[in-house]
């Protein structure tokens, strides 16, 4: 299980460091990373990315705990585009905190 966990962090650290190389406001919309979390993955090393990788403790955090943003997600509505439009303002306008 662990070098699944490894490997899950790997990929998502890598991503996220893409991500907030390419359009960091976006990223941080995406992730639900606030700025000073945004700050520190975008600065690790790749030695410090391996090291964090590999500390047993899943990174990220999906966001399953919010009903609304479910539901807008998985398509129960009719017009899918319209669902997941719904779902990114229902998301952005709660803070980075209460998201995850």
């Amino acid at each position: 299980m662990s070098e699944e966990i490894r490997e899950l962090n790997l990929s998502y650290l890598m991503l996220a460091q893409r991500l907030l190389a390419e359009d960091r406001a976006s990223a941080m919309f995406q992730l639900g990373l606030g700025v000073d979390a945004a700050d520190v993955i975008a600065d690790l090393s790749p030695a410090q990315v391996l090291r964090m990788a590999g500390s047993g403790m899943v990174l990220c955090q999906v966001r399953f705990s919010d009903e609304l943003l479910l539901n807008l997600l998985s398509g129960h509505e009719r017009d899918a585009g319209i669902s997941s439009i719904h779902a990114a303002i229902v998301a952005s306008s709660r803070p980075v905190e209460n998201l995850a």
